[in-house]
């Protein structure tokens, strides 16, 4: 089955990340990285693994980047995985051994979310579909994240990814401002009645953070991760605060 995958993968400015996800892919024949013009030492990287394909293309949004990437895999199926993805052994392991059903056409994997290398006992990260028939799907945005919708069934592996970013936190401040200024325009644009629960909650402004805290601390064990855990849930609750600030600025923005 391995021979049939091949790993996509989007990058800009993943020097500490991409080396430990590329070491967890030297088995597949091509891997096919979309960067969006790194400045840092992410190519240089990318370059020293030979089976490295590299594209480059100027970002406009992550489902347009993934979408490109799909149309320029040549094998049966894809791997979409982010830059500070590791792949388990065990997962390798599960796709090599899969049978060939042509009812199903992706399979969805769950994650463990790693603070310093190390992961936690429970996140907030949902499973995800990342492997599929490239020809069966299709990226949309959702809000400041991106979805794959795949035609046919869908199957659920077993093994985990280790979702293990290790970009400074000035980085990460500067994602997650980036990336609520493109949740807002989604929790404002969508109908109230049409928007999740965990939405609804968001768009109290005062109510998710801390939620967030004891979800993270509390219903998934991160209190018993110690300072990792509590590393994580003020992560998040920051997150949601950043959230709540934007959602004020632009509520009054409108209105004025």
């Amino acid at each position: 089955m391995l021979e049939k995958v091949t790993p996509l993968i989007l990058t800009y400015n993943e020097a500490p990340n991409i080396d430990r996800t590329l070491q967890q892919l030297t088995w597949a024949q091509t891997i096919l990285v979309i960067d969006s013009f790194s400045s840092d030492e992410t190519l240089e990287i990318l370059y020293s693994y030979p089976q490295v394909k590299v594209i480059q293309r100027s970002f406009d949004s992550f489902a347009n980047q993934c979408n490109f990437g799909l149309s320029k895999i040549e094998t049966e199926w894809a791997l979409s995985i982010d830059a500070d993805y590791v792949v388990t052994e065990a997962l390798i392991n599960e796709i090599n051994g899969l049978p060939d059903s042509p009812e199903v056409n992706g399979y969805s994997v769950r994650f463990k979310y790693c603070v310093f290398g190390k992961p936690l006992r429970g996140t907030l990260l949902p499973p995800r579909t990342v492997l599929y028939r490239r020809c069966k799907a299709t990226y949309q945005d959702d809000g400041h994240a991106h979805r794959v919708w795949v035609e046919g069934g869908l199957g659920k592996l077993s093994g985990y990814i280790y979702h293990d970013d290790r970009k400074p936190l000035s980085r990460w401040l500067w994602a997650q401002d980036r990336y609520m200024v493109i949740e807002i325009k989604k929790l404002l644009e969508t109908p109230f009645n049409e928007l999740s629960w965990g939405d609804r909650i968001r768009r109290t402004k005062i109510l998710a953070p801390f939620i967030i805290l004891i979800y993270c601390l509390v219903l998934k064990g991160g209190i018993l991760d110690g300072w990792r855990g509590w590393y994580y849930a003020f992560q998040r609750v920051l997150a949601e605060t950043l959230l709540g600030i934007r959602l004020i600025e632009a509520e009054k923005m409108k209105s004025n």
